[in-house]
């Protein structure tokens, strides 16, 4: 059962990024459900080098999250594209907002969702540096309210094995593989020239959060961007939407619990 209606045609991008739905779709979908479920993609906009766009993290997180609602009864929301980009200041066009705001703006999404009728909240996050996503849903998980945290570590990590990605997760940090093989597949019309060469790699990070990164890299790509391709793309998306039942599964039950 599709859950957002959104296809990828001749109304471009933002037809793939914003939610097509109307009131009415929203009100049948939750009619034919146990529990409502609202899934919300969390991007930034920074840099990822000079051949992946800076909504790179965002446009991530919308495939990620089209998909599942293409699979599972879930109301699709808009993204939120400006983050916590704050180490990748260095670079021209990146831009920032404070984990506070970004607690807030999540936070407040979440409350006018209950109010509305619907129960829980999944957020999907495609940016690495938005630490403080795990504590807005630490902290409305423990006053009782429902909401998930998506993908995890081991979400990832199960799909890079079935996609055969090379890279591990430690090195496959920012532009790499995974990053340029979900573009290729979802959005290949903003893949530049240049990903085949633009390979670098530093696997020892301790000080990325005082330093920044461009303390260990000068291109902005720390990664194997050389070894994306559409498959593994496809295949990382896939694993995604399977790694995704027992969170629905979760949220939707009588009890909160598996």
């Amino acid at each position: 059962m599709s859950g957002s209606g959104v296809q990828a045609d001749g109304y471009g991008v933002a037809h793939v990024v914003v939610p097509a739905d109307t009131t009415e779709d929203v009100r049948t979908r939750g009619a034919g459900v146990s529990a409502q479920v609202a899934v919300l993609p969390v991007g930034s906009f920074e840099q990822h080098g000079p051949f992946l766009p800076l909504a790179t993290d965002t446009l991530v997180a919308c495939a990620v999250a089209r998909e599942i609602a293409a699979a599972y009864p879930v109301h699709l929301l808009p993204p939120v594209t400006v983050s916590c980009s704050h180490e990748h200041v260095a670079w021209p066009g990146t831009v920032s907002i404070s984990s506070v705001t970004l607690h807030a703006v999540v936070s407040d999404i979440a409350a006018s969702l209950r109010r509305s009728g619907v129960d829980a909240l999944v957020v999907v996050n495609g940016h690495g540096g938005n630490y403080v996503l795990g504590n807005v849903v630490q902290e409305a998980s423990a006053r009782g309210e429902r909401m998930a945290l998506f993908p995890a570590a081991e979400d990832w990590e199960g799909a890079r094995e079935r996609a055969g990605v090379v890279t591990s997760l430690l090195t496959d940090m920012h532009a790499g593989e995974i990053e340029t093989s979900i573009l290729l597949h979802a959005h290949p019309e903003f893949v530049r020239p240049g990903h085949e060469s633009a390979d670098f790699t530093a696997d020892d990070r301790r000080h990325l959060l005082t330093v920044g990164m461009s303390a260990y890299t000068e291109s902005g790509v720390i990664g194997r961007p050389s070894l994306g391709s559409a498959e593994k793309g496809k295949a990382l998306l896939a694993s995604l939407v399977k790694s995704f039942e027992p969170y629905f599964a979760l949220l939707t039950s009588a009890t909160g619990e598996e």
